[in-house]
């Protein structure tokens, strides 16, 4: 495998590239909560965005439950677009900022298919706790307002 310098606007994202395993929980008022196994990857090819993939799976079982898969760019001083696709029908396009070890952003559009759930709005929260990278999603619905819907914490593979 040829070993691919990392793109210099990438640098303060860096913090995330690896894989990354952990637990989770999930919420939300319509549902029963749940607790989750999953794995994030943050990837690069030497272009100017990161790659991002997960896969979850139930704790009790290891049937798989989610997957999604999108890129992180950095567009300006401290300042960032994550785009991501879900199997479920909808895909998220989110803008944000970096701050040190930190990534904030919020959903500013929403595509969905005919047949996906009525997802109107998503905030993602990734920060390096120390060597533990967590995570925080709140999702909102027609009809219900944004909401704590997952938190987890995940440690580096590699």
């Amino acid at each position: 495998m040829i070993a691919i310098d990392l793109n210099p606007a990438l640098k303060p994202v860096a913090f995330l590239l690896g894989t990354w395993r952990g637990e989770g929980e999930g919420q939300y008022p319509t549902i029963k909560p749940f607790r989750y196994r999953g794995e994030i990857r943050f990837t690069h090819n030497g272009k100017a965005f990161i790659i991002y993939t997960q896969q979850t799976e139930a704790i009790d079982t290891g049937l798989p439950m989610h997957g999604e898969a999108g890129y992180l760019r950095l567009v300006g001083e401290g300042q960032v677009e994550f785009v991501i696709a879900q199997p479920i029908g909808f895909a998220e396009i989110s803008l944000g900022q970096v701050s040190g070890r930190r990534i904030d952003v919020e959903c500013t559009s929403v595509g969905r298919t005919p047949t996906a759930k009525p997802v109107t709005s998503i905030s993602r929260s990734l920060w390096l706790d120390g060597e533990t990278l967590r995570y925080q999603v709140k999702m909102g619905m027609e009809g219900a307002p944004l909401s704590q819907h997952l938190r987890a914490s995940f440690h580096r593979l590699d």
